[in-house]
């Protein structure tokens, strides 16, 4: 039963974090094109899976294994690795199982240095995380309960806010990315049945003729993203600080063709 809870604790743990991480992420990335990803519109399934982008990064990679590191011994002993290497590893565990307030004095000090250590901040509570979760081996020590209590929830508020900084930080990169190579996101064609109010950079339109039942087309826009028959276009030389974001809703009285953006060149 112990196991069984501790199971679904860490479960239900990770499954908040990735909701977290989601959030913060969608939240940074459509930020840096002034839309509120509450306005946008996503469901729970949508921020998981946003929140898996986080899996390409080194350093998440890192923890994990360090988390796995406890196992490694037995992993070693199955593979018939000869038993002086194992205790020679066991011994060095240990070592650093009783030095796990070095990198959690060191994850302060990164803290008291925090505006110098831009964009590089969250190493500062991911030392503290590491620290801390080293200190609950057996090697580190004998500790209290309510010691242990206490090391883990810590552990567990810095590694919430690792999660917020690295997530925003890499929102606000891919959107960066993206905005600098919008011309190859998908291309949009726009054609209403009245004229919109499109301001500058947009495409002034083109009249069709009274003949057309859409009679006004709009080219040079780009896809962000469409959500709730909402379409959230950009001009195809969208800047950051001047340019607006369209948002056109799909009705009866338009209709929207999505197209292939410029595609990269092959050598």
């Amino acid at each position: 039963m112990d196991l069984i809870n501790s199971v679904v604790g860490a479960g239900s743990f990770i499954a908040g974090l990735m909701l977290y991480a989601g959030y913060i992420y969608a939240n940074a990335y459509f930020g840096y094109f002034r839309l509120d990803s509450f306005a946008v519109g996503f469901d729970t399934f949508e921020l998981v899976m946003r929140s898996l982008r986080l899996a390409t990064l080194p350093v998440l990679e890192i923890l994990t294994l360090l988390l796995l590191v406890p196992a490694l011994p037995r992993l070693l002993t199955v593979l018939r690795i000869p038993a002086r290497h194992i205790e020679r590893l066991r011994g060095a565990g240990r070592a650093v199982a009783r030095a796990h307030l070095v990198p959690v004095a060191a994850g302060a000090l990164l803290l008291l240095l925090w505006r110098w250590i831009q964009p590089y901040g969250w190493a500062a509570p991911l030392l503290v995380v590491g620290g801390l979760l080293l200190g609950q081996a057996p090697a580190a020590g004998p500790r209290a309960i309510w010691e242990r209590t206490v090391s883990l929830l810590l552990a567990g508020l810095f590694l919430v806010w690792v999660v917020a900084l690295v997530a925003g930080q890499l929102g606000r990169q891919d959107a960066g990315s993206d905005a600098a190579l919008i011309v190859r996101r998908p291309s949009v064609v726009i054609l209403s049945t009245d004229r919109l109010s499109i301001a500058p950079p947009g495409p002034g339109g083109q009249d069709l003729g009274e003949g057309a039942h859409y009679r006004y087309r709009y080219e040079g826009l780009r896809l962000l993203i469409e959500r709730g028959h909402r379409y959230y276009l950009l001009p195809v030389h969208w800047r950051r600080g001047t340019d607006p974001v369209y948002v056109i809703a799909d009705d009866s009285s338009v209709r929207v063709e999505i197209r292939p953006g410029v595609l990269p060149k092959t050598h």
